[in-house]
């Protein structure tokens, strides 16, 4: 296994592939115009978002490897580890990065509102694939923040840099909601086997011994991020996945009080509360009446 390195600010960064730091908190890098150097995995503890134009081969992203696809853009929050194998070969790279420094959005609307953008926390396989006039876009801020580089650093330059990323990153958010209109068959598939998930999960009892499902659980049993999983089902049913589990929790909790062998306490421990009061609370005030009153009516 190689080396994992560690990036701790731009200039490393620029170091590593050979770009001249034109400012220290932010770098645009046309790897088409650098010379070839050898990939390198690395711990970035600096934003980054790759752009690639063309198939580049396996990239390792997390634990993960990933056959990169052209036209797909993926996001680098600080502490995740990414890069290529490299063999101590010198390979020339294609496509574009954008790295930057959570220094460079502190104090910053961009620097409050950063967790906003969850595509930071998604799985290397849930990456943004461009159609031609959405990279246009994104090329156009990209070369809207390169012109700032270049032009000499004065008052105005973080303020129109941070303000073109936040354009940028807005822009990416309109289209992860594209993404995930367009692949409606694929997100139908994953919401059939979300449900099975959580039928797995309680039909095992597990809930007895860990506790309710976890939004993590799930989206690791579906080879996705928590994040990911929590955008896609809120844009294609409206409710967040802590919602979906939830639900099925009440719905699990019906079938059980249809049988009078059980008492309502062992119901609320099968579905992981440990106190059955906060599960009569849950259950009156998802469905309007209390597990008991609900079994004496049905």
């Amino acid at each position: 296994m190689s080396e994992i390195l560690k990036i701790n600010s731009v200039g490393e960064y620029n170091n590593f592939v050979g770009q001249e730091t034109l400012h220290p908190l932010v770098s645009v890098i046309d790897f088409a115009k650098m010379d070839p150097f050898c990939f390198f995995k690395a711990q970035m503890n600096v934003y980054a978002i790759f752009l690639k134009d063309i198939k580049c081969g396996n990239i390792t992203y997390g634990i993960n490897n990933y056959d990169y696809e052209d036209g797909t853009l993926i996001f680098i929050a600080p502490g995740q580890v990414y890069g290529v194998e490299s063999n101590n070969e010198k390979r020339q790279a294609q496509g574009t990065a954008l790295i930057f420094h959570p220094d460079l959005i502190h104090g910053t609307s961009l620097g409050k509102h950063i967790k906003d953008y969850t595509f930071f926390s998604y799985e290397v396989n849930e990456a943004l694939h461009l159609s031609a006039r959405e990279r246009a876009m994104v090329n156009q801020c990209i070369e809207n923040i390169q012109y700032e580089l270049e032009h000499a650093i004065d008052t105005h330059s973080k303020t129109l840099i941070v303000s073109y990323l936040e354009l940028f990153l807005n822009y990416c958010k309109r289209f992860y909601e594209r993404q995930f209109i367009t692949r409606g068959h694929v997100n139908k598939d994953l919401l059939i086997r979300f449900e099975k998930v959580m039928d797995d999960y309680f039909a095992a009892e597990m809930a007895l011994e860990h506790g309710a499902p976890s939004v993590r659980y799930c989206a690791d049993k579906l080879f996705l991020s928590a994040n990911y999983l929590g955008d896609l089902l809120k844009k294609e049913t409206g409710k967040s996945a802590q919602e979906h589990i939830q639900q099925k929790m009440i719905d699990f909790a019906k079938e059980r009080l249809f049988d009078a062998n059980k008492s309502i306490s062992e119901i609320a421990y099968e579905l992981g509360f440990k106190h059955p009061q906060h599960f009569t609370r849950m259950f009156k005030k998802q469905v309007g009446m209390s597990p008991a009153e609900y079994r004496s009516v049905n």
